[in-house]
């Protein structure tokens, strides 16, 4: 008796997703390997914007000031150590796994289709560095000085600990990286017209509104300013995205 072809199908393919799943584990593991042995390297990139000399600092003018960092736990450090290390493996090896869900996804579409899925894989992947890269250099700069300069009385001493410090760094970065990834849904939801450049318009004060809500969940600060800086790339995203919409159903009529 022959064996039944869509079943051989099924198994093919579920090898060729843990054949996947697997070159992207040791893919991630290499990556935070490496980073985990460079740790010097690493930590001084992420403890970069506890320095009053940091790059942002200097050319915003800002006066020099001092951020004490402590550890309060026995394990916290080497905790901190092999999550950071974790990220930034992930963040390194994201090439290798976009390439490789890509491919275990290509052989079902379409030609058209493929070219549109490699258009969104890469947008999506420069936007998040982008939305990263914003964080590191203007966003989290900002919100550690403010908080960890901020004292309500000279009597009491400011004395973060690093996993505070980690923990808000890591946190802002992916949630930066994530809201960058807006044009690209919503391009991706007007392609599948789901989403309506008008019906974005029509809302747009309820997208300002929401904008300003975000805003202030990722940044964790009472200053103005800081909430101006996150606002404000996040509603040019949405601006940018009724645009990208509006040509995209201007093609498909």
């Amino acid at each position: 008796m022959s064996s039944n072809p869509n079943a051989e199908s099924f198994w093919e393919h579920l090898d060729e997703l843990r054949g996947c799943i697997i070159k992207i584990l040791i893919a991630v593991g290499i990556f935070m390997v490496v980073m985990f042995c460079m740790k010097d390297l690493l930590f001084s990139i992420a403890l970069a914007p506890a320095n009053s000399d940091f790059i942002t600092y200097r050319l915003i003018g800002a006066p020099a000031f001092s951020l004490h960092l402590m550890n309060t736990g026995l394990t916290e450090q080497f905790i901190i150590h092999v999550k950071t290390a974790a990220y930034a493996g992930m963040m390194l090896a994201s090439p290798v796994i976009l390439y490789q869900l890509f491919r275990f996804i290509s052989p079902a579409l379409y030609t058209n289709e493929r070219r549109y899925a490699t258009i969104v894989v890469g947008s999506a992947f420069v936007m998040f560095f982008v939305g990263t890269l914003l964080n590191y250099f203007v966003v989290f700069p900002l919100t550690v000085r403010f908080l960890g300069t901020y004292q309500v009385s000279d009597a009491v001493e400011n004395m973060l600990t690093i996993q505070s410090y980690m923990d808000t760094l890591l946190s802002m970065n992916l949630m930066l990286g994530v809201m960058f990834e807006l044009p690209v849904v919503c391009w991706l939801l007007g392609m599948l017209g789901v989403l309506q450049a008008s019906m974005m318009t029509k809302f747009r004060r309820h997208a300002i509104v929401a904008v300003i809500v975000a805003a202030a969940i990722i940044t964790p600060t009472t200053d103005a300013f800081t909430l101006f800086v996150v606002a404000l790339p996040i509603w040019l995203l949405y601006e940018l995205s009724i645009l990208l919409v509006k040509i995209t159903n201007l093609h498909k009529h």
